[in-house]
């Protein structure tokens, strides 16, 4: 499973015209179901997610994790993430999961992450989103727990 974590001032995601989920300071995590992810993959990417340090302490350093700061969490699904881009100029969707399985998985890690802490928003699987961002920094990290959390 991957995560492309920003960390943001503010980011949202509009479906339809229609703001369906927003944030202010916090982290805008894309989210990509692989092959062969599951749930413990989930839980550990879920575990980095809100205990990484990318916000600042008092001297500036990235020494503070989302819950430190009480920010928000806004979890996008995207498809395209774990795409095979290695050849041409077409990507392949081979690598990734089912619709199917794609949208389980999602929907156990936003679960998971509502149990574990409480400000957490959505993008809508499925659905043509406009995300909007103002990356603080700009901090953008990709963290992945392989298939199978080799």
């Amino acid at each position: 499973m991957i995560g492309l974590l920003q960390r943001v001032r503010r980011a949202s995601v509009t479906v339809g015209g229609e703001v369906v989920a927003a944030i202010g300071q916090g982290l805008l995590v894309l989210v990509g179901v692989e092959r062969g992810d599951d749930e413990r993959g989930a839980d550990r990417l879920l575990e980095r997610l809100l205990a990484f340090r990318v916000f600042p302490d008092d001297i500036g350093k990235m020494n503070r994790s989302v819950i430190d700061i009480d920010g928000g969490v806004l979890l996008v699904p995207q498809f395209t993430l774990p795409a095979d881009t290695r050849k041409g100029t077409r990507p392949s969707f081979t690598p990734a999961a089912s619709p199917e399985e794609g949208s389980r998985l999602f929907q156990y890690l936003v679960e998971e992450a509502r149990a574990r802490y409480g400000n957490i928003r959505t993008g809508q699987f499925g659905s043509e989103m406009e995300v909007e961002l103002v990356n603080f920094g700009p901090v953008t990290f990709w963290l992945r727990t392989p298939p199978g959390n080799k």
